[in-house]
């Protein structure tokens, strides 16, 4: 794992420490959208999982039913960009 993605999810393990803790619960998905995006971190590079997590950020919306949705262990599959 890079330097750059142990960096950011320092970040995520901050914000879900103590800023989402104060926010109301109300992620359509799981894993949660932190939680997502630590865990494509941890699989993949950085520019995979940044689009990977945008992606995700754009589907967070009421036209979107939500449930469960993984990180993807093959994202090019998924994601036409990378």
């Amino acid at each position: 794992m890079s330097i750059i993605n142990k960096f950011f999810i320092k970040i995520l393990k901050f914000y879900k420490k103590y800023i989402s803790g104060g926010l109301r619960s109300g992620c359509i998905f799981t894993p949660t959208c932190s939680i997502y995006a630590m865990e494509a971190f941890e699989k993949h590079n950085f520019l995979v999982s940044f689009a990977l997590i945008i992606w995700r950020i754009l589907r967070c919306n009421s036209l979107n039913k939500g449930g469960f949705d993984p990180v993807p262990d093959n994202p090019k599959k998924k994601i036409w960009l990378i």
